[in-house]
């Protein structure tokens, strides 16, 4: 298989709460209006970039098995992260890590770094 602009990355797998965002260029507002202050821009502790994939969630730990008889349930069941794909999030930088991945960068944050989201979608 061929890796294109437009597959490359549908062979990354995110990992438990995290999330992989593409930073958009720094702006002093969103698109929606949204005022980022130069002060928080100039310290860069805060990003701003679209979700391009996100992980399964929390893990929740399977319970005690007490019937013996049962058959053995292997499947990890997760907790859904509040991210979506295409999201816009505000996030702390110090939460995040930064890679190259194809030339391009990207960021690995953990739910918790995320700050705000913005979701374009009908209220």
């Amino acid at each position: 298989m061929e890796i294109t602009s437009d597959n490359r990355l549908k062979k990354l797998i995110i990992i438990g709460d995290r999330v992989l965002i593409q930073p958009s260029a720094p702006n002093d507002r969103t698109e929606s209006g949204l005022f980022l202050p130069p002060g928080v821009q100039e310290k860069e502790r805060v990003q701003q970039g679209y979700i391009i994939k996100i992980g399964p969630g929390y893990a929740i730990p399977l319970p005690p098995e007490d019937e013996p008889w049962k058959a053995a349930e292997e499947q990890v069941k997760y907790l859904p992260l509040q991210a979506r794909e295409g999201d816009l999030a505000i996030f702390l930088l110090s939460g995040a890590t930064e890679i190259i991945y194809a030339g391009q960068k990207y960021f690995i944050v953990p739910q918790s770094a995320i700050l705000m989201l913005e979701r374009e979608e009908d209220l």
